[in-house]
């Protein structure tokens, strides 16, 4: 009998990287084979050390000890160019095209075809690049500005940019958590015909429905380390949370008896032409009250007006029994409102300075005396708000931009904390985060409802608003369809306001669209 053929080594390949900043191990002898064909899934807490692995196999970073292999052969990428040449793509969460440029121009950027030898080939450029789309089975005008382009089209244009310098390796890091529901299912079509066409992928998220429905194996990721890697057909969600927190986590959402007291946050008939209109509502101490709603139904925009960050047309808001004066974000925290925004890296965080700064500047003033900071005063009181949000940072004093993304989220909430805010917005505040912390988030938003603060919550998971939520309030097209009491609400009867078809519940900021027609 003739012996097997010894079968061909991966793509790619991680043996025993080890990788520190400092005095903090981010990576601790990892291995990990990417193979052809195949869907890789990556699982792990925010600081498990993911994104330190994406930057190795990106050329970004190089490993202290260990090394990667291609083709079963020793390589060392120097930089994001030598891996590029090696056939490795990364595609971010949030792409970064050259917005002036054209979608053509962004993919062949730097390697444009040359007409004569000297001037840029442009019919063969958008030649080549809706043949790209094709093989995709997308379709994308080559000739159009990256401007404006969503970000599901973004991370096409990426992924296209991949195949035009024939990659065989794609990492996907958290590439549908700004994606819709149809835009994931066109994004995994596109990932399972790369993975026909012998793609090996690296698939990087915290939603284990698509982890599982997606992938082919699944290794798990904690505190640096490597835990396991198994065929997705034989783990469990329980299995992969168990080993990615080393731990079981009994709920997600804390058992709590809300007790709600005197309404904090009312606002009324509040609209903006074009975005939302009629919306009204009260958040009570105690309480918490989440917007749901599709993308685009105006929550968020809800949010800031009340804030005081988008101007509104009409419509009052009070705290407290007290009006506030519109497009004032100064006067809403002197009210005592803190806003945790969507995109904390834009808008709830200074990236460049430390995390200490970060968690106390909603408090500079008190903890200033004859106008100056005083540098004991702020790192006191930082220590004592990142310790009780369980902050995981090696130095207080380095930049905020060092820590993961849940840590990141923990920053923003300690800063508005400090304050003592009487109202707390939080808009998608697990976004991003693995499941430990969304627990430890869940964990914190219920004890401070406990604590008698108001606690308004947008969020697009609807698990998360069944599980939080004494009070759900739906949106649709930039008007309240419905109010639902805990005890009332369920996923279909979210779905069924969320489309405009009213199936129960009370619309507090005027009739459904259907009725206003």
């Amino acid at each position: 009998m003739a012996p097997h053929p010894p079968p061909d080594p991966p793509p790619l390949a991680l043996v025993d990287a080890a990788k520190s900043f400092g005095m903090v191990r981010a990576l601790r002898g990892v291995s990990l084979d990417l193979r052809a064909g195949e869907i890789h899934g990556l699982c792990g807490e925010n600081g498990a050390g993911k994104s330190t692995l994406v930057a190795l196999l990106a050329g970004v970073h190089q490993p202290d000890a260990g090394h990667i292999e291609i083709d079963g052969a020793p390589v060392a990428l120097s930089g994001p160019a030598a891996a590029q040449r090696a056939g490795v793509a990364v595609i971010y969460q949030e792409p970064t095209l050259f917005p002036d440029l054209s979608v053509a121009e962004n993919i062949f950027m730097g390697r444009q075809p040359l007409r004569g030898g000297r001037r840029i080939d442009r019919r063969a450029m958008r030649t080549a690049t809706a043949e790209l789309f094709a093989r995709l089975g997308v379709r994308i005008d080559p000739d159009r500005p990256a401007r404006g382009l969503s970000i599901a089209d973004q991370q096409l244009v990426e992924i296209a940019k991949a195949l035009s310098f024939d990659a065989r390796v794609l990492v996907m890091d958290e590439p549908t958590a700004a994606l819709s529901g149809v835009e994931v299912r066109r994004l995994f079509a596109v990932a399972r015909a790369l993975r026909g066409n012998g793609a090996a992928i690296l698939f990087i998220s915290h939603r284990f429905d698509e982890v599982f429905a997606l992938c082919d194996r699944i290794t798990v990721m904690r505190d640096g380390g490597h835990v396991g890697t198994g065929r997705a057909a034989d783990l469990t969600v329980d299995a992969v949370v168990r080993q990615m927190v080393g731990r079981d986590i009994a709920t997600l959402y804390p058992e709590r008896t809300p007790a709600p007291g005197a309404p904090v946050l009312e606002v009324e008939e509040l609209g903006r032409r074009g975005v939302f209109s009629g919306v009204g509502f009260t958040v009570r101490a105690g309480e918490v009250v989440a917007l749901a709603g599709l993308v685009g139904a105006g929550r968020s925009e809800v949010v800031r007006a009340v804030f005081g960050i988008d101007r509104y047309d009409s419509g009052t808001v009070a705290v407290n029994g007290r009006p506030l004066p519109p497009n004032r974000p100064a006067a809403a925290m002197a009210a005592g409102v803190g806003l945790v925004p969507e995109d904390r890296r834009q808008q709830g965080l200074v990236m460049e300075l430390s995390v200490e700064r970060n968690a106390t500047l909603t408090r500079r003033w008190a903890l200033s005396r004859f106008g100056l900071l005083r540098r004991g005063a702020e790192a006191s009181a930082a220590a004592g708000w990142l310790g009780r949000l369980r902050v995981k940072a090696g130095d207080t004093a380095a930049p905020v931009a060092t820590l993961s993304g849940g840590n990141q989220q923990k920053v923003v909430l300690a800063k508005w904390l400090a304050g003592e805010p009487a109202v707390l917005i939080v808009d998608e505040p697990t976004r991003g985060i693995d499941v430990g912390t969304k627990a430890e988030v869940h964990r914190l938003l219920s004890e401070l409802a406990g604590q008698g603060i108001a606690v308004l919550m947008v969020s697009s998971e609807l698990p998360e608003v069944l599980g939080m939520a004494d009070r759900v309030l739906v949106m649709h097209e930039g008007r309240i369809t419905a109010e639902l009491h805990r005890d009332d609400a369920t996923e279909e009867a979210v779905m069924f306001a969320a489309t405009g078809q009213h199936a129960g519940g009370t619309a507090p900021g005027g009739p459904p669209p259907e009725a206003a027609r």
